[in-house]
């Protein structure tokens, strides 16, 4: 049950990302003048549809995606210079004017996208993924600062058995006791203090601990109402280090630690106001580093689809691994995490597919956002160079000699879909 309400809340959380982005799309279009003849939500069969005053509204079958359809984005021939060359591409480009043209009702030229200035342009594309990007902010910001991160507190929520010889390992019947177990700790005390220092924060009580294996120390609890001194013996155990006191990487090293057999109680603890914009940030440059090199992580996905290797499990996945992720982290019964916890994770994960939405949509390549933001930009520059020249206006950026590459790209998409649905069934990344 858990798995298919958080399946759920993802895909619906998707699909009104979606139809945002469009909305994103549409609303600066219509206020610009642009007539829009569709708006869709998904792909395929229409399962519904309502005609206003001018735009047709509906949803349809595959919930992939979305469009919406400005009237007007291919210029007509006698806007743009003439097409040299015959063939295939020739006549690609040729029909999707025709396509084009005939979507323009009479005496609305005036009406048409293509006759937007270049910077009215830029707006209408890049209206839907800002919108995405805006929508991955107030997510972030929803879950962090609203709902808060887990964090341990000085509450024992639990003890164990023994010193395992490594962190995570089982207790074997060659491990010694847990030095809290011998202490006596139980469920519900809190920490108040080691050797006589207050402590303020479970950091503050496990890095004090960790540098005293075999050195006893004197833990003072607070319970049922009163102050207990418990003397309790930290256990040597092996944890392997890969980052400084600062957080920057270093080589890993393995070292021996303190340790006292206890689990912390956990609380959601809400995060400044900003967070969720800082968190926003850092994501997106490293949302930017994948999508760069997005060829290569498909190369790694093929060879592991193909048994040639190891998964990566910080690789790329597709909507089959987002949506097993999903599952697992619905259904994980993980100690001292409820409902609003595995609500936050969905949240998180529906944050990140806005900020992929983000930065992949805005890839300088048709048919994406990004490719007619670069078109728009290009006459921009033309316009420029004109004026500087003190030449005519230039011809409009012909989008229909894109569209081979249109195609092209639209060939691409689907071929990586098809891997990474491949991938995430045979080589599936897991929490794990």
């Amino acid at each position: 049950m858990a798995e298919a309400v958080g399946i759920a809340v993802l895909v619906v959380g998707l699909l009104i990302s979606i139809a945002l982005h469009e909305v994103g799309h549409m609303v600066p279009a219509k206020r610009f003048g642009v007539r829009v003849s569709q708006y869709f939500v998904g792909f395929g069969p229409t399962l519904w549809s309502r005609q206003g005053k001018e735009t047709e509204y509906g949803l349809k079958a595959i919930p992939l995606g979305g469009y919406v359809r400005l009237v007007g984005m291919i210029p007509p021939a006698d806007q743009v210079k003439p097409l040299k060359g015959t063939g295939k591409a020739a006549t690609l480009i040729e029909d999707s004017r025709a396509v084009a043209v005939e979507e323009m009702h009479e005496g609305e030229d005036h009406r048409a996208f293509y006759r937007l200035a270049w910077w009215k342009k830029v707006i209408v594309m890049a209206g839907g993924p800002l919108v995405n990007l805006v929508l991955a902010a107030l997510l972030f910001t929803i879950v962090l600062s609203g709902i808060g991160v887990a964090a341990a507190t000085l509450t024992v929520r639990d003890t164990v058995p023994c010193v395992p010889a490594q962190v995570g390992a089982e207790c074997t019947d060659a491990d010694p006791a847990s030095p809290a177990a011998e202490a006596g700790l139980q469920q519900g005390d809190i920490f108040t203090a080691v050797d006589g220092t207050p402590v303020s924060t479970w950091t503050d009580l496990t890095d004090y601990v960790a540098e005293r294996p075999g050195t006893p120390v004197t833990l003072t609890v607070m319970r049922d109402g009163e102050e207990l001194d418990l003397t309790l013996t930290p256990g040597a155990t092996e944890r392997t280090v890969v980052a400084d006191a600062d957080g920057n990487a270093i080589e890993p090293r393995v070292e021996t630690v303190g340790f006292m057999g206890v689990y912390s109680e956990l609380e959601l603890q809400p995060q400044p106001i900003q967070s969720g914009t800082q968190v926003t940030g850092e994501y997106l440059v490293l949302m930017t580093e994948v999508v760069a090199t997005l060829p290569v992580h498909l190369y790694e996905v093929s060879r592991a689809a193909l048994g040639l290797e190891e998964r990566d499990p910080n690789g790329v996945v597709g909507l089959v691994g987002i949506g097993r992720i999903a599952a697992e982290s619905s259904g994980a019964e993980v100690e001292g995490f409820g409902f609003t916890e595995k609500l936050a994770e969905m949240l998180l994960l529906l944050g990140g597919l806005n900020l992929a939405l983000f930065v992949f949509n805005m890839i300088p390549l048709v048919p994406l956002d990004g490719g007619h933001i670069a078109s728009a930009l290009w006459q921009a520059v033309k316009n420029g160079w004109a004026r500087v020249r003190g030449a005519a206006k230039p011809f409009a950026v012909d989008v229909a000699r894109q569209m081979p590459l249109a195609y092209g790209v639209f060939g691409i998409l689907i071929l990586m879909a098809i891997v990474l649905v491949y991938a995430d069934i045979v080589a599936p990344v897991t929490r794990a």
